[in-house]
């Protein structure tokens, strides 16, 4: 068994350049059980990075300050030394050093249990709450707020300020650890919370938290959800074969697609919302057009593949998480065989890789130039993204798939070889 193909050499894929990494404190107690990193999370506005420490911790840094120790540059927009940096973050220093105003702060926030899911929310003022008291509302919600949701393994979800880390709201009706958390990207604060109750919870935070929705349809544990770009489209996955699309106008199920032979554990839209990426035990990475519910990608990560029989039993490379590049022309997951792969859209084959022990979790940054995975030892490694120049007519393609689904853009009136490029069926 083999993690590439016999026409790929492993020693001819380039090497992602590792960029640095953060280091938790350590204690006796970080041997134990509790201490996984099991999310990260890049704020929308790229101006915070957070991840869940182990052990109820969750650390907010400002984004730019974390580049800067990287020896990155401002913003990440060049490189200014070749070597990469090493940071050990500890507490804050109780706030007594002097900020400007408007310069984000580092905060270390306890939130009482383990913390399993994290997501940065933010609100556009325009898009209003649901419900129609909205007089009697708790909290008025700036242009400028910035929210932190975590989900806890006693079933709890908390609400933090990222500006100040206050806690605003604390959420309860799951009966079980909430998994995985995810804001609508429209601004409208509408929160969903994946559950191992086999549940997906909707909350309206422009409602003071209240839940607007139980969504079933899981027979167990569920590990993901996502928003499309417009918000309108729910992708959720867990404990089972099926990957579950939910309609979020009405709160209805679309369909189920089917194609995986183990649980899938992570999943995500592409940002111009045309492509749905799916992680599973089975080894594979799926790209579907969910429009269409047809597989168009599938990345493996054994060679030579598993039968659907031997894919739903255990071995050691189980996909634990999948992330779409802003480019949409990559894709990075992270496998149990200790190696992080970065794929273009165009090949089945990795265009670089990195190694990494024990790897949960990983986010891209909102630049799309970062890398970010979380490990079981609640560490956190940095990877520069493969560089590549868009062509204009992906960028074309892609500013046409945010607005067209799949069958609008087969009912154009354009040559074939046109449209499938615009279906994605190229890939």
């Amino acid at each position: 068994m083999a993690s590439f193909p016999d026409s790929v050499n492993e020693h001819d894929i380039a090497k992602a350049k590792f960029i640095g990494e953060l280091l938790v404190p350590v204690a006796p107690f970080d041997q134990k059980s509790g201490h996984e990193a099991w999310t990260v999370a890049f704020a929308p506005n790229g101006s915070y990075f957070a991840w869940s420490q182990g052990h109820r911790i969750v650390k907010l840094i400002p984004w730019t300050k974390c580049l800067k120790n990287f020896s990155m540059g401002h913003g990440g927009e060049g490189t200014n030394a070749s070597s990469p940096r090493h940071s050990s973050w500890q507490s804050s220093n109780g706030g007594q050093a002097i900020l400007v105003a408007t310069e984000p702060r580092e905060h270390t926030i306890d939130c009482g249990d383990i913390v399993w899911g994290l997501a940065f929310g933010s609100s556009v003022p325009e898009k209003h709450s649901r419900c129609v008291n909205i007089e009697w509302h708790r909290f008025k919600f700036g242009q400028d707020q910035l929210l932190l949701a975590t989900g806890l393994n006693n079933g709890r979800i908390k609400i933090w300020d990222v500006y100040t880390g206050k806690l605003l709201l604390n959420l309860m009706d799951h009966s079980d650890v909430v998994r995985d958390l995810t804001f609508a990207p429209d601004g409208s604060l509408m929160l969903v919370s994946a559950s191992r109750d086999k549940t997906l919870r909707v909350w309206d935070l422009k409602d003071d938290g209240n839940m607007v929705k139980v969504l079933r349809g899981h027979q167990n544990w569920v590990y993901c959800s996502a928003f499309s770009p417009d918000s309108s489209i729910l992708c959720s996955v867990g404990a089972g074969k099926a990957v579950f699309l939910w309609n979020m106008d009405k709160y209805t199920l679309i369909r189920k697609l089917e194609g995986h032979h183990n649980d899938v554990v992570s999943c995500e839209f592409s940002p111009d919302g045309a492509l749905l990426a799916t992680a599973s035990y089975d080894t594979r990475v799926i790209v579907w057009d969910h429009h269409k519910a047809t597989v168009l990608l599938e990345l493996g990560h054994l060679f030579p593949p598993p039968s659907p029989i031997f894919a739903g039993g255990a071995n050691d490379r189980w996909v634990r998480a999948v992330s779409f590049c802003r480019d949409v022309c990559h894709i990075a997951s992270i496998a149990d065989d200790r190696l992080v792969r970065f794929w273009s859209t165009e090949e089945r084959a990795p265009q670089a890789i990195a190694s990494i022990s024990n790897g949960l979790c990983c986010a891209f940054s909102a630049e799309g130039n970062v890398l970010a995975a979380g490990t079981r030892d609640g560490s956190v490694h940095f990877w520069e993204c493969p560089r590549s120049i868009s062509t204009l007519q992906h960028m074309c393609r892609m500013a046409l798939r945010r607005v067209m689904t799949t069958q609008q853009v087969e009912a154009l009136a354009i040559p074939m070889p046109l449209r499938d490029y615009l279906a994605y069926k190229v890939i």
